[in-house]
């Protein structure tokens, strides 16, 4: 008897030993299965977390050595009595070491920031530049700790990616697996530098993976309550924004200043983003008519907009105490429409100056500036029928980030979340609607899809814009001597003509040759030493039944 169960231990033993190697074979090979990945999700978004977590110490620090600052709150309380020099030399040496490390680091001097998530999660399997991300990161870290005026969300968003693209990497996950891990790690970063579980775990499917798949529902939120638990465990359970005037809403007889307030933030919120890319243009073109070499023009940007700090302290860093000022009521209309413009340049400048950072923080705080000017007039020329001012500050701030992310959902709750006022929600809602709906006609859809729309990468229209662009014509095609390809005196007789693509080309571009040329097959060309020749032929049928595969492989992730 004894030996016996000596026996059945024994081979239960070796089945849970083979059991383990099963699991580890799987995870390695062919990815983790659903309670692996939700683990894994969980490890992410401790990761992500603790990443966030010392960025956001790592700029406190520096800008409490570079300034001086005794309580960081009240930045530009204390800035605006150092000397202009200092405020200059500031900027500008902290544009010197960005240009430097960007230049050293990335092929094209340009900061990574969500924009570069987006196409990640749409076109590279969830996977995001290593080397360019940390580069990125550290020159973000330095542009808001020397006075460039942008948000830490933009680069802590592309700092998550580089955690998820480095796991998924190891544990060689397939696409949609990367992108689930993407979303976890982005929902953690979110969560974790604004204490906001719930819109970090929106944002991330909202904004990033652009769908709200119910299998990708769970691990993203187990991430991001793991990012909110490590900024909880050293801020404590309080709102980004101390607020002790909450507005009251007179509900029926306010709503149409609101929907008015909501116009207003969208068109706002179009000014700050063409106002971006028209510095960049203007950086582009300068830099290329006065041969500036690509490591001096963020310097140049610092030292501009150090000259602004010296009148505007307002515009350093994220701006929390004009923001806050902004939600209390402590400004005049006069100063509110002031720093709403100067505000917008700086953004302008720091972000066509190539410095890095984000963009939400900003749109916070020009958005409370917008609202607390309306609110400011809307009370004063109906004052028995309308509440707070303070109360258009809060919508304000929703509407215009709402109107630059592209995303009314996650950014409604991040309001609730980093002010904790969850009885402003019929004000915020009608606002953001508003905007977002008039913004998004007027841009493609959002900053970040704009962005990428710029650079020729469409996917402000959806899937079935930029699948074609992720598959190869040399994928796809019937090689020579394929019984169903036709003979290659027939493709080097149409290749003569010019009807032909090469074996690198994508689809996309394959497409409008076939409608033009009215043709059923192309020759596909590769160059071999020195010469074009024809390797195969791509069929406008196969060309076909590959996008609607793509379509079909996407639309099946989307519902999962």
């Amino acid at each position: 008897m004894v030996q016996e169960i000596r026996s059945s231990l024994s081979a239960i033993l070796l089945q849970w030993l083979a059991g383990l190697k099963d699991i580890w074979r799987v995870l390695r090979h062919r990815g983790p299965s659903q309670f692996q990945f939700w683990l894994i999700a969980l490890l992410i978004g401790i990761a992500a977390g603790f990443a966030a977590l010392f960025f956001r110490k790592g700029i406190t620090a520096l800008q409490a050595w570079v300034y001086g600052a005794p309580d960081l709150d009240y930045l530009h309380s204390y800035a605006q009595d150092l000397p202009w020099y200092v405020l200059v030399s500031i900027a500008a040496g902290g544009g010197l070491v960005v240009g430097l490390i960007l230049d050293r680091f990335t092929p094209d001097a340009r900061v990574r920031s969500v924009a570069d998530v987006i196409e990640g999660a749409a076109l590279h399997d969830g996977r995001v530049e290593h080397k360019e991300g940390l580069a990125s990161a550290l020159a973000s870290f330095i542009t808001l700790s020397t006075g460039g005026s942008t948000g830490r969300e933009g680069p802590v968003v592309h700092l998550a990616g580089v955690i998820s693209t480095w796991v998924s990497n190891r544990i060689n996950a397939d696409g949609i697996t990367g992108r689930d891990l993407l979303g976890c790690a982005v929902a953690a970063g979110v969560s974790a530098s604004f204490n906001a579980p719930i819109a970090g775990a929106l944002f991330a499917m909202e904004v990033v993976l652009r769908h709200f798949s119910v299998n990708a529902f769970a691990p993203i939120v187990v991430a991001s309550v793991a990012g909110t638990v490590i900024n909880r465990l050293e801020y404590g359970d309080v709102t980004e924004f101390t607020l002790n005037t909450p507005g009251a809403l007179q509900f029926y007889v306010e709503l149409p200043a609101f929907l008015i307030l909501g116009l207003i933030c969208g068109l706002v919120a179009v000014a700050q983003m063409r106002a971006i890319f028209f510095a960049e243009k203007v950086g582009n073109t300068v830099q290329q008519r006065l041969s500036l070499p690509r490591w001096l023009r963020p310097a140049v940007s610092g030292a501009m907009l150090g000259v602004i700090a010296v009148w505007f302290p307002h515009i350093i860093g994220v701006g929390y105490e004009t923001t806050v000022l902004a939600l209390t009521g402590g400004l005049l209309l006069g100063q509110a429409v002031i720093f709403t413009v100067v505000k917008t340049a700086a953004v302008a400048i720091t972000m066509g100056g190539r410095m890095g950072g984000g963009v939400f923080s900003p749109s916070l705080m020009i958005g409370a500036l917008t609202g607390l000017a309306f609110g400011l007039i809307a009370t004063s020329v109906l004052p028995d029928v309308s509440g707070t001012h303070t109360l258009y500050a809060f919508a304000g701030m929703g509407a215009v980030a709402a109107a630059v992310l592209g995303a009314p959902i996650s950014t409604t709750l991040i309001v609730f979340e980093l002010t904790g006022d969850w009885q402003i929600g019929l004000a915020v809602m009608v606002s953001v609607s508003m905007s977002t709906a008039l913004a998004s006609r007027l841009v493609d859809r959002s900053f970040f899809l704009t962005q990428l729309e710029r650079r020729d990468i469409h996917c402000a229209a959806g899937p079935q814009a930029y699948l074609l662009g992720m598959i190869r014509a040399g994928a796809v095609m019937r090689p020579m001597g394929d019984s169903r390809c036709a003979s290659l005196e027939e493709c080097e007789a149409l290749a003569e003509e010019g009807l032909c693509i090469r074996a690198a080309s994508s689809l996309e571009a394959a497409m409008p040759v076939f409608d033009r040329a009215d043709a059923a097959y192309l020759p596909v060309v590769m160059e071999e030493e020195g010469k074009e020749q024809v390797i195969g032929a791509l069929y406008h049928v196969d060309a076909l039944k590959a996008y609607n595969r793509a379509l079909a492989a996407t639309a099946a992730e989307e519902h999962r």
